[in-house]
């Protein structure tokens, strides 16, 4: 048996932190990802 390793890209527009860091202070969960920081599969 052969293990195949899935291979995850960042989140590109988040690259990969899962949230956005604020200007006025705080982060935001990035929406393209919900927060995963991977990349969806489509």
């Amino acid at each position: 048996m052969t293990v195949k390793a899935v291979e995850t890209k960042p989140c590109e527009y988040c690259l990969g932190a899962g949230y956005f860091q604020l200007l006025l202070g705080g982060s935001e969960t990035c929406s393209s990802c919900e927060g995963t920081g991977k990349k969806k599969d489509e």
